[in-house]
């Protein structure tokens, strides 16, 4: 698992921006830059919607005031549902982006089989990341909602 002072794996990522695909990489997204990401199980799944992605919704200008270029939420959806999704919660000031194949959160040891739910998925976490490199990670524990949220990242900025 990825740890803090690792470097992100350079991946491509799927991102609709002004309604085109476009397949931004790793550095295109954290490269000379303080971003926070946080990465949900699937989009449109309970606690996703009803608190992780609504959580950074309403905190994104307090989030941004600490210093973050961006804030990140990442799924292992394609671009066209986790655009939808963003739509949906009003998320203008997140960048939404898939990860399909979870190419990036396989490689980075953050992946869970869940085979009766959706097969590969991410786990929820959120991260702290500067010019590619990871300054804070927090994991949730499987089926746990206590470290990833949005007020926990702010504080801790």
């Amino acid at each position: 698992m990825i740890e803090v002072g690792s470097t992100l794996p350079e991946v491509d990522f799927s991102q609709l921006k002004n309604g085109e695909m476009t397949n931004p990489k790793t550095n295109d997204l954290f490269g000379d830059k303080r971003v926070v990401l946080f990465a949900v199980p699937g989009a449109f799944t309970p606690t996703c919607s009803t608190a992780h992605l609504p959580g950074y919704v309403a905190l994104a200008d307090k989030i941004k005031a600490k210093g973050i270029d961006s804030i990140i939420c990442l799924s292992v959806n394609d671009a066209f549902v986790m655009d939808a999704w963003g739509k949906a919660n009003n998320a203008e000031e997140i960048e939404m982006i898939g990860d399909g194949n979870a190419n990036f959160t396989k490689s980075i040891g953050l992946d869970i089989d869940t085979s009766t739910f959706g097969g590969t998925r991410s786990l929820r976490y959120a991260m702290i990341v500067n010019d590619c490199r990871v300054e804070k990670i927090n994991v949730e524990d499987p089926g746990r909602f206590e470290v990833s949220d949005a007020e926990t990242i702010l504080n801790s900025l």
